[in-house]
């Protein structure tokens, strides 16, 4: 059966830690995966007080006079690091398609405490473990600090629930996820005062990058592009995270799953000039040094990998100096 819609899973099982339990959620992971790429996880273990702190320092910082703002700007196209403004992205561009600017701004950050040693440090690490720039807001540097840790441990959890469903060891990918080079960034779409050029949105059209991304969002507005050629809604759930693969998962299953299209659409007229939404997005990116190539159990006798092998350090820098230079039109300042 194709999903169309975006299903709610319940993880208590998969935390209850019985075998039945834990075997049904991985069978409800992997339909959603090949079916529609999105899932909606509900009891996913993340304190609702830590969200709350994450999102009420968020907001403090985006009210910021952009001058402010600016002091803790990103460093440089290929650096995932600080505050990028209201136009200075287009995602569309990771897929080489041109539109206008994305109508959000963000704040990004990646892991902290990096050991200062070859490995995170010397030149085969490019900017994957770049400092991070904090702005002076009060409890913003300690609550993205553990939120970053937070999702770091339920990534983990959920890698583990997909090994299950690929009929791998549940440790497979363990080992290519712990020194992962993910990012967090939160995402705020400010009132719409003027109308949206032709063809803009809040955030174009585009696939994620990496093996999974967790998203909260605080309002409507976030749509896939499912099988039958249809953007439909994602359900809002409350104390729920969305969770969608992303490229190199679908690397790594040959295309059995998805990553799928997403995009978040512009508020009604009405209400644009009032509507401010806000995201919290965790980017799951495995080891940078991690080689994704079509796992064995992905490939049926016969059948041929898809893609050629790929470092995800190479594929996420590629993805996202395109991001930021709008494919290479924009010239770095």
């Amino acid at each position: 059966m194709t999903l169309l819609s975006v299903p709610v899973i319940d993880l208590s099982p998969w935390f209850g830690g019985t075998p039945e339990g834990r075997a049904a959620v991985a069978r409800a992971v992997d339909e959603a995966c090949r079916s529609i790429g999105f899932l909606v996880i509900t009891h996913h273990g993340i304190a609702p007080s830590l969200i709350e702190r994450v999102s009420a320092a968020s907001r403090t910082f985006f009210a910021l006079p952009l001058e402010a703002k600016r002091r803790v700007d990103r460093p440089r196209e290929d650096a995932v690091r600080g505050f990028s403004a209201v136009g200075e992205e287009g995602l569309s561009y990771s897929l080489e398609e041109k539109a206008p600017g994305d109508l959000k701004e963000s704040f990004s950050i990646g892991p902290s405490d990096v050991p200062d040693d070859d490995y995170h440090r010397g030149p085969a690490a490019g900017a994957h473990f770049e400092p991070n720039r904090w702005p002076e807001v009060p409890d913003f540097r300690e609550a993205y600090t553990e939120y970053f840790d937070a999702m770091s441990v339920l990534a983990r959890e959920l890698m583990r629930i997909f090994a299950l469903a690929l009929q791998l060891d549940e440790r497979f990918f363990d080992d290519k996820i712990d020194e992962h080079i993910s990012m967090f960034r939160v995402l705020s779409y400010p009132p719409q005062r003027e109308a949206p050029l032709p063809g803009q949105l809040r955030a174009g059209a585009h696939s994620d990058y990496g093996s999974l991304t967790i998203v909260l969002p605080d309002d409507r507005g976030l749509q896939v592009f499912n099988k039958a050629g249809e953007w439909v809604d994602v359900p809002l759930v409350p104390g729920s995270l969305v969770v969608n693969i992303a490229d190199l998962m679908m690397q790594w299953t040959n295309d059995q799953w998805v990553s799928t299209l997403h995009r978040v659409d512009n508020p009604p007229f009405e209400t644009a000039s009032t509507n401010r939404r806000q995201s919290l997005v965790f980017f799951h990116q495995p080891n940078y040094d991690a080689v994704v190539e079509c796992l064995p159990s992905c490939l049926a006798p016969g059948e041929s990998p898809k893609y050629a092998p790929v470092t995800s350090g190479d594929h996420l820098t590629s993805k996202f100096v395109k991001q930021t230079t709008f494919g290479g039109s924009k010239v770095a300042a």
